[in-house]
């Protein structure tokens, strides 16, 4: 990370949800092209499932987006400009190489700006770790941030 940014901001400072739905902890830094976050897995977090003793794997999709959200608005910030919502498209390629992710541990979600174009199309390729380091979940994520989210909105649900 050449402009890495550690610590500056709180993950709900830059994330364009509110409680609950804010599912990472903390983002841990960022730069131009990469983004690094962390997560917890306890009994308090949505989507824990308490017969399997973790969250499954499949929300892991979902900590990949909200990092890339992280990442987005990380940069708004920085631009003195305002957090905006934008869209998960989809993945092309999530694997998990678990079907849950265990209470107690952390997560580090990682995401790598591959493509952006001008009309806030981007993709991401993006990996879930656990504290030894080992894969644990990887994806491409597709994703959309208009430049005017609430005018997208209104224009696409007429």
């Amino acid at each position: 990370m050449n402009r890495s940014l550690v610590g500056k901001y709180l993950i709900a400072d830059v994330l364009p949800h509110s409680a609950p739905m804010i599912l990472l902890d903390e983002l841990v830094g960022y730069d131009d092209e990469n983004v690094s976050c962390r997560v917890t897995i306890t009994p308090d977090l949505p989507f824990f499932d308490n017969a399997k003793q973790g969250v499954p794997s499949y929300v892991g999709c979902e900590y990949m987006a909200q990092t890339i959200a992280a990442y987005g608005g990380a940069h708004a910030l920085d631009d003195a400009g305002e957090v905006k919502i934008g869209f998960l498209l989809g993945s092309r390629k999530y694997h998990a190489e678990v079907g849950v992710f265990k209470v107690g541990k952390t997560l580090l979600i990682e995401a790598q700006k591959l493509i952006q174009d001008e009309s806030g199309l981007c993709v991401f390729d993006c990996v879930i770790k656990d504290e030894e380091n080992a894969v644990l979940a990887q994806a491409k994520i597709n994703v959309f941030q208009p430049q005017d989210p609430a005018q997208f909105l209104k224009d696409n649900h007429e």
